[in-house]
């Protein structure tokens, strides 16, 4: 009589599932440096050693001004300011005025833009007896093309405008020296120095 075999208590082997990985979060593909360079906005402190764009503007009498004409006599100090008669630009404004003796000493000139009109310049410089020539930007085009036109904030408010800047020039259309950002109390002292430094 045949014998029937038990059935096998051994579990039956079953072939291994892989286990894959849960697929990770898209990774970032970093850009390389040279574009992300490229693509930054265009700011005042990174024009050092750059060609000085070029302008030109009227000045509180309608006359045009323009870059080329005040480079050709020596150095430049063009400085950008946000507005006219307000507390931080005349302090700026009288700091040059009565600074501009050792300024010239040293073979430059001063110029200010903003976007200001040529009347306001005009009320500005008489209340002031300012002694250098305040020149209109008044689609602040040029504040655009030097940096200094950018988004502002102040108490909470979000608006575009001038940010303070002050740029050294030489005979070449060459910026030499950016101050960002300036603070007025003892600029003009930095600017003399950075003058001094030219030769």
């Amino acid at each position: 009589m045949a014998s029937s075999k038990k059935p096998s208590n051994k579990a039956v082997k079953r072939p291994r599932h892989t286990v894959h990985a849960k697929p990770s979060k898209k990774a970032v593909v970093k850009k390389p440096a040279s574009k992300r360079a490229a693509a930054a906005p265009s700011n005042g402190a990174s024009m050092e050693g750059r060609k000085a764009p070029a302008f030109t503007l009227p000045d509180r009498e309608g006359s045009m001004v323009s870059l080329s004409e005040l480079t050709r006599s020596g150095n430049l100090v063009l400085y950008f300011y946000p507005k006219d008669m307000t507390p931080g630009c005349t302090t700026e404004a009288c700091s040059f005025r009565d600074n501009l003796g050792a300024i010239r000493a040293l073979g430059a000139q001063v110029v200010g833009i903003s976007g200001d009109s040529e009347a306001s310049h005009q009320k500005f410089t008489d209340k002031y007896e300012l002694n250098f020539p305040l020149l209109a930007d008044k689609d602040n085009k040029i504040g655009k093309a030097y940096g200094v036109y950018k988004m502002k904030s102040l108490y909470g408010r979000q608006f575009m405008g001038i940010e303070r800047t002050t740029y050294v020039i030489d005979r070449a259309g060459v910026i030499r020296k950016v101050f960002p950002k300036v603070k007025v109390n003892g600029h003009t002292d930095q600017v003399v120095e950075a003058l001094k430094a030219l030769g």
